[in-house]
């Protein structure tokens, strides 16, 4: 039976490639586009070389609580906190936003200390 991977449990850290700025509340992640296939889109193409992607109210709560320390489940529990009913459904709601940023490789996970 294979064990199913509990994503609460995980600590999200942050990808130290991308830089990132807060303005109002608002965090904006500036991810460099690295590798020959970028160049290659930058030079033909002319896209840009750093994309800025400013995440809404509730990604830059996460952003910011992302720690390398705390869990996915102590973000959801701030979020919960902070938000209350406008977070519900919080736990499927940042679990699909982590695997969003994971895919994106804006975070990597560490299993709990």
């Amino acid at each position: 039976m294979e064990k199913r991977k509990n994503y609460l449990d995980f600590v999200p850290v942050l990808n130290a490639q991308n830089s990132w700025d807060e303005k109002d509340g608002i965090v904006t992640v500036h991810m460099v586009h690295k590798g020959i296939h970028h160049v290659i889109a930058q030079k033909l193409f002319h896209s840009p070389r750093v994309s800025h992607i400013a995440l809404d109210t509730f990604g830059s709560f996460v952003w910011k609580k992302i720690d390398g320390v705390r869990t996915v489940g102590d973000i959801a529990d701030e979020m919960k906190a902070h938000f209350g009913d406008q977070a519900e459904p919080v736990y499927n709601r940042l679990v699909h936003y982590m695997k969003i940023l994971q895919n994106n490789r804006f975070v990597q996970f560490q299993k709990k200390r």
